[in-house]
């Protein structure tokens, strides 16, 4: 079969008629951040342990993005050659300020981090460590009218036993140390118990943070103002769920365009479709920020479903994050993502294909839950199809090759090498539970399809093909689940799980992502 590929569009929020439609990314683009420079817009998410590490988005108009870059291949320390689910990249926030852009992050467990880029679709500047800490986390630089640069951030209670407070720094101008150990200018415990996610802004002499508090499913977003940057700060809710059935509203970021128009782009928990991407018109009442659409009269905004498109500079094409993947180019898609520190000589790009060799899992590892070389993507909506073509060239009997779906629990597609002939396995696990396999039958082509059929509820349906025609549901059924703090993912995967050396690899030709 000619597996001839075309991007489809899974997901669109542009709706083609001068309104867009929330979610403007159905995908998991956790704690997003967005900046203007000119004529375009960027964003930055949350990666985790995943690499490479922090996308970065670009769009024309806030509502059609694609993927351009991403901050860091892998994070600095050999411990995340394995994956460390939910750690790593907590958070990020991106300003532009002296001619380039500025991504502030921190990792949980080993400090805050800084990067830029004049061209943020070129090389980042190598991580720079701004401040070793443990528990520091969500941080957000700021640099006043004076030149003077502050950073201001959160903590984890997993860390340092206690949370709900923000805490400001001074900072050297380029960004690079942290000029003083800081002080707690806000406690949300009393009001806004989980504050977290700090943004720093200024406008008519008030400085502002836009936090969100109550947790990420359940809470509501909460601005604070003062007239000194130290405070004391005025508090204010201005977007919550109310009648909506959009939970959260959790964290992001304010964008007043060229034109004075003002966005709020922040995310939402979706369970095992990850913290997805929304965008809410926003204006400004007595120097406070209102976000969303006051349909109760309550005085707190509440999340749109469909709006006007942006008034912007420049028109913008119907686009969405990359999802198929050819593989002929040279290098991988930037949609991809390995779940540790990419290792060269887990893969190679020849011959329009991807080849993933059958690498032994680490000595520690029996799950492919907690192996490094799978590589993954997003889920791109809420109702998709998945057909990926594979060409099996495996040597042991230890040799796997598969298609996963991947969150605390998972399950998948897998064909292993058994004596001279090849087994179709349906494999499942979890966090906290054993991997399985069950046989589904014995084939002798070593040119296969697999395919993933995800209906509404994350319901995963997985089936195979030899001639890329007739496909073979396996009868068992699986429903996604949300990872560590992200959801769920699409894997796809070769390895060795026995501890001899394998020749054996796995050449993919198409991944096919389509409704």
């Amino acid at each position: 079969m000619d597996m001839k590929l075309k991007e489809s569009n899974v997901w669109v929020a542009d709706l083609r008629n001068g309104l867009y439609q929330n979610p403007i990314l159905h995908a998991d683009y956790s704690d997003p951040d967005v900046v203007q420079v000119g004529e375009d817009f960027y964003m930055v998410a949350s990666s985790f342990n995943m690499s490479p590490c922090l996308p970065v988005l670009h769009s024309k108009d806030l509502v059609n993005w694609k993927i351009i870059n991403h901050v860091a291949n892998e994070l600095p320390y050999r411990h995340y050659d394995l994956p460390r689910h939910g750690e790593g990249v907590w958070a990020p926030s991106l300003k532009y300020h002296a001619g380039k852009l500025w991504v502030f992050f921190a990792t949980p467990d080993e400090g805050i981090f800084m990067s830029t880029a004049e061209d943020p679709a070129k090389e980042w500047s190598p991580l720079q460590l701004v401040k070793k800490a443990k528990g520091w986390i969500d941080t957000c630089p700021f640099w006043d009218d004076d030149g003077q640069a502050y950073l201001v951030s959160a903590f984890a209670k997993s860390r340092v036993g206690f949370k709900s407070i923000l805490h400001l720094s001074k900072m050297k101008p380029d960004g690079t140390k942290l000029l003083d150990e800081g002080v707690h200018i806000f406690d949300g415990n009393l009001h806004h118990e989980t504050i977290e996610g700090p943004k720093m802004y200024k406008r008519n002499g008030y400085y502002y943070i836009f936090a969100p508090a109550g947790g990420v499913a359940t809470g509501w977003q909460t601005i604070l103002r003062s007239k000194n940057i130290y405070g004391p700060y005025e508090d204010k809710i201005v977007l919550h769920q109310g009648e909506t059935n959009i939970n959260g509203p959790h964290q992001g970021g304010w964008i007043e365009t060229e034109s004075g128009e003002s966005w709020f782009l922040h995310f939402q928990d979706k369970g095992a479709y990850g913290r997805i991407v929304h965008l809410q018109p926003m204006s400004w009442k007595n120097d406070w920020p209102l976000m969303g659409h006051n349909q109760n009269e309550d005085g707190i905004g509440e999340p749109v479903i469909s709006w006007r498109k942006p008034n912007v500079l420049a028109a913008s094409d119907v686009m969405v994050p990359s999802t198929s993947d050819d593989f002929s180019k040279q290098t991988l898609g930037l949609q991809w993502q390995w779940r540790a520190n990419v290792k060269q000589h887990w893969y190679s790009l020849e011959g329009q294909a991807l080849r993933l060799f059958a690498i032994n899992q680490p000595k520690t590892v029996e799950k492919i839950y907690d192996t490094p070389h799978v590589l993954t993507q997003k889920f791109p909506a809420e109702v998709f199809s998945v057909t990926t073509e594979v060409t099996l060239q495996l040597d042991s009997n230890d040799d796997r090759c598969g298609l996963v779906v991947l969150g605390h629990d998972y399950a998948g597609i897998s064909i292993k090498k058994v004596g001279p002939g090849l087994e179709v396995v349906y494999i499942s696990g979890g966090l906290d539970k054993e991997e399985t396999e069950v046989t589904v039958t014995h084939v002798t082509d070593n040119h296969l399809y697999f395919r993933l059929e995800v209906k509404e509820n994350a319901r995963c349906i997985f089936s195979y093909s030899v001639d890329g025609e007739k496909f073979h549901s396996i009868d068992y059924s699986f429903t996604a689940t949300v990872g560590r703090w992200i959801g769920a993912q699409i894997g796809i995967f070769c390895l060795n799980n026995g501890n001899t050396v394998s020749s054996g690899y796995a050449e993919f030709t198409s991944f096919d992502v389509h409704l």
